[in-house]
């Protein structure tokens, strides 16, 4: 699930080069082992799949699946005209928004296919992004608890207003979402008629097996006869001894933890050895004083906990596919709408309700917005309006819009810069770089990107800092972000990584600055950067005719020959195609991550390193001598 983006754009990418072979051209995908092995294989010498798992075709469909799911390919696992639109912005590697909502190209084709996405739920279907909208246009925001446990249980319409109901209650008179769950759970026919027959029934290890509704096998909920009586024991017979059994009993209860964490204010044997009564919790077994009683609330304890174990499970899947669409935004503890998709669905969410519990004839197709429920079509006024309402402000027009979109963006990106990337993080982040700590470095940041993408947005939120945070860095990075502000990672590529502007003042004429980064060193480092880094700056001088602009290259490593050939830049002239316009002299410096860091921890500001890099430039130190004299000992 890791770069969920750069996956889907790889896979169908992958799918329309395997169907153009002319051996698979004309073949049917459905009920064919032998070709879905064949994809398999083909991802595998793709690189795509790492292993070799032991059920290739099986494998193949579970690697397609979910996206034949959103729309973007067929049950055949053809590319839809949704897909293929998908497909050619990748390929073009253009994402910038070309819509009245501002979400990126790609974006904005996840956000159609999401709002017709539907899932076939007991006698009906639901559109789960529609039902996320709703709420969140209701309520305005879901908690992190909210979204992973009660927004799964709206599967009709009457549960959802249901759940809404429930969260404003727990939000004002502190109901719990325990409470939500069960309420929602009991009011379900198959669990009415399960308790009723253990109400009804003398409990044996079958009966407990039949209630437990194991998705797999009954078998696996044997566990819980054990768990049964040791409880009835502990609880109504008042033996509390008979915790340690308890205990024994949950280590063969898949989710054991669950329940410990139900039980017990502690998990130290010594004091429940010393003190069982002490360390247990209040609970729904704690005043049950008759059989019925305890059924009724080990029943509802083992549903509870069952529901909560899979709903968890469920967290990080449904929010990939909620965030694809860069509407919704994970926030902290909450997750709620971007400023114009909000403003825009809050005004017609009642009309586009109605729509999440049926199914779209145009899922597989690019349509128009409008096309996929008529309420879609855009008012750019109630747009205006509502963000006017929300900043207090005085816009007039759509174009007055953009602008304060971006300001509330940059606003954000600030106050995430504060919460998540102080000094230290960054030096922290600096180190793992060049250790090759990817695992740790995706915790940090984020797993949507990967580690070189990573390294590019680190690098600007750097300099945006050590440029005294002037300008807008969200316009400098070439880079896609999420609408949480954070990297992730695409198929496309090719331009300079990050370009920064700086306005004329004292310390420097106006100009602007190349920031190239990589991550590979040695002789990958000479083949891969050298031509790329001095192509980049050329054009960007032929293009712009800013002389006074230069390149800082920065890596882990620095190879000695890329030190070299970059200072011969200097006297190397860049021509464009037909040789009318040239650059004389690139100026491109190297700098390596290590000095990064003392630019970091020492605070350096751009005014100062601009100096530097100038008069390192200008130096005619030898090239052994060089960047320790000019870079290393200046810094």
């Amino acid at each position: 699930m890791k770069s969920f983006n750069l996956l889907i754009e790889k896979q169908l990418e992958l799918l329309n080069e395997f169907w153009q072979n002319p051996d698979y051209s004309s073949e049917q995908w459905s009920n064919n082992s032998r070709l879905q092995e064949e994809y398999y294989l083909f991802m595998q010498k793709k690189k795509f799949v790492k292993g070799d798992a032991p059920r290739k075709d099986k494998d193949a469909r579970e690697k397609t699946s979910g996206l034949v799911d959103i729309g973007l390919l067929t049950p055949e696992r053809r590319l839809t005209e949704a897909g293929k639109a998908l497909l050619q912005i990748s390929l073009s590697g253009s994402f910038e928004p070309d819509n009245t909502l501002q979400l990126a190209k790609d974006s904005y084709i996840y956000f159609k296919q999401l709002l017709k996405t539907s899932n076939p739920v007991e006698n009906g279907s639901i559109r789960p992004f529609i039902v996320l909208v709703y709420l969140l246009s209701e309520l305005e925001y879901l908690s992190k608890e909210e979204f992973t446990y009660l927004l799964p249980l709206c599967t009709n319409k009457e549960n959802t207003i249901f759940i809404k109901n429930k969260i404003k209650a727990l939000r004002k008179n502190g109901e719990s979402v325990d409470d939500i769950i069960i309420d929602t759970l009991m009011k379900m026919n198959n669990y009415k008629q399960a308790l009723n027959t253990l109400l009804n029934n003398k409990p044996s290890e079958e009966l407990i097996c039949c209630i437990g509704f194991n998705r797999k096998s009954r078998d696996y909920d044997k566990p819980y006869y054990s768990l049964y009586l040791n409880l009835k024991k502990l609880f109504l017979n008042k033996d509390y001894s008979k915790l340690s059994d308890v205990l024994k009993s949950l280590d063969k209860v898949k989710i054991g933890k669950l329940w410990r964490a139900t039980l017990l204010k502690t998990t130290n044997k010594k004091a429940i050895e010393k003190n069982p009564r002490n360390c247990l919790k209040d609970s729904m077994f704690t005043n049950v004083d008759n059989e019925r009683d305890f059924n009724i609330a080990f029943f509802r304890t083992m549903h509870l906990l069952k529901a909560k174990a899979t709903l968890k499970d469920y967290y990080d899947l449904n929010k990939r596919y909620f965030k694809i669409t860069d509407v919704v935004i994970f926030e902290g503890n909450k997750i709620h709408l971007d400023i114009v998709p909000k403003h825009f669905l809050n005004t017609i969410i009642d009309k586009l309700f109605d729509y999440g519990f049926v199914t779209s004839d145009k899922l597989f197709t690019n349509c128009k917005l409008e096309d996929i429920a008529p309420c879609l079509s855009v008012n750019e006024n109630a747009i205006i309006k509502g963000i006017n309402k929300e900043l207090g402000g005085s816009i007039k027009n759509m174009v007055d819009a953009k602008q304060a979109v971006i300001d509330e963006r940059l606003k954000r990106f600030n106050e995430l810069i504060d919460s998540k990337f102080d000094d230290a993080t960054l030096i922290n982040l600096l180190d793992k770089f060049e250790k090759r700590e990817d695992d740790d470095i995706q915790k940090l940041v984020t797993d949507n990107a990967d580690i070189p993408t990573i390294f590019e947005y680190v690098l600007g939120v750097i300099w945006y800092k050590v440029s005294e945070r002037k300008g807008n860095i969200l316009k400098y990075m070439n880079l896609s972000l999420e609408a949480d502000l954070l990297p992730k990672t695409h198929a496309g590529g090719g331009e300079a990584d990050i370009v920064y502007e700086y306005a004329a003042c004292k310390d420097y004429p106006e100009h602007s600055m190349l920031l190239e980064a990589t991550l590979s060193d040695g002789t990958n480092q000479r083949r891969m950067e050298m031509e790329p880094v001095s192509r980049h700056l050329g054009e960007y001088i032929l293009n712009n005719g800013s002389n006074n602009s230069y390149c800082v290259f920065t890596t882990t490593y620095l190879d000695r020959n890329v030190i070299s050939d970059f200072r011969n830049r200097k006297t190397y002239q860049y021509y464009n195609q037909d040789y009318s316009q040239s650059v004389d002299g690139l100026k491109i410096l190297p700098l390596q991550t290590t000095e990064l860091k003392t630019i970091v921890q020492n605070k350096l500001k751009y005014k100062q390193l601009y100096n530097i890099f100038e008069q390192a430039y200008r130096s005619n130190e030898p090239i052994p001598t060089w960047y320790k004299k000019n870079i290393i000992e200046m810094i």
